[in-house]
């Protein structure tokens, strides 16, 4: 399985998981665009992972929320490379709050983010990958795709309702040979979990120690965080495949997390 020379777009990828997909693509000698709501932090992104080479990075900016901007910037990627064999559509938030309390604005803004989010950059991509006879769809789900926890309603349903995308674009890509898979990770130490912590501790009534044992690593097969690495991995497979037989799937990075 080869990227060599594919032309690669990753949302959210200043930081974090996009950012660990973004370098393994690099790595494999593919063209990246790390898009991102932060250009200054995309531009030094790109500029870390074109030094890193042997593949190459340029900076996009991209409010996945924002049809204008998600059009403009798989635009500008289409000018600068040709076009778009890749999309991981990974840009996504965390906002915790029992139903009862959750602000609609902040209900709105998390399905915006990640289903809005993917159904854009899917919109603005899919043309582009049906003229060249192929291309890959990976979305960025989560253990939440297939199972609940509490103070999630907003993004259990956002991550739910991913696959059930992937599933259409896989059936309606299939023709044009494009294929369109979901990555399903469990706890992933970042800055997005980090931030769960304190806020899961005050809301549950327990120890942030107690957080990170029990609620985030107590379903896991040996109590350890997925790592970005693993993911990234798993976005390699995906986008490497090489043929239709891997498609409309959804596959679990979690330790054990969930297992189905």
């Amino acid at each position: 399985m080869d990227l060599k020379d594919k032309i690669c777009i990753v949302t959210g990828a200043a930081g974090g998981i996009g950012k660990g997909i973004a370098a393994r693509y690099v790595a494999a000698g593919a063209k990246v665009a790390v898009a991102d709501l932060r250009m200054d932090a995309a531009q030094a992104t790109a500029a870390e992972l074109t030094a890193m080479g042997p593949g190459s990075a340029m900076a996009v900016a991209m409010d996945v929320t924002d049809e204008d901007q998600v059009n403009a910037g798989v635009a500008a990627v289409v000018a600068a490379w040709g076009g778009v064999d890749v999309l991981v559509s990974n840009a996504g938030v965390q906002i915790v709050h029992r139903v009862e309390d959750y602000p609609f604005s902040d209900w709105k803004k998390m399905l915006a983010i990640h289903l809005d989010g993917a159904f854009l950059t899917s919109k603005a991509c899919l043309p582009h990958m049906y003229a060249v006879g192929g291309g890959t769809i990976i979305f960025m789900g989560s253990v939440h795709s297939k199972e609940a926890s509490p103070l999630k309603s907003a993004y259990v349903t956002a991550k739910h309702g991913l696959l059930g995308l992937a599933r259409v674009i896989a059936k309606e890509g299939g023709p044009f040979r494009v294929r369109t898979n979901v990555i399903c990770p469990g706890f992933v130490r970042t800055p997005l979990v980090e931030k769960q912590i304190p806020e899961q501790a005050k809301s549950l009534g327990i120890s942030e120690a107690e957080v990170v044992s029990k609620v985030m690593l107590g379903g896991t097969v040996d109590g350890e965080f997925t790592t970005i690495e693993d993911v990234a991995e798993v976005a390699f497979l995906f986008a490497a495949f090489p043929t239709n037989a891997l498609t409309g799937q959804s596959l679990n990075v979690s330790h054990g997390w969930n297992i189905s």
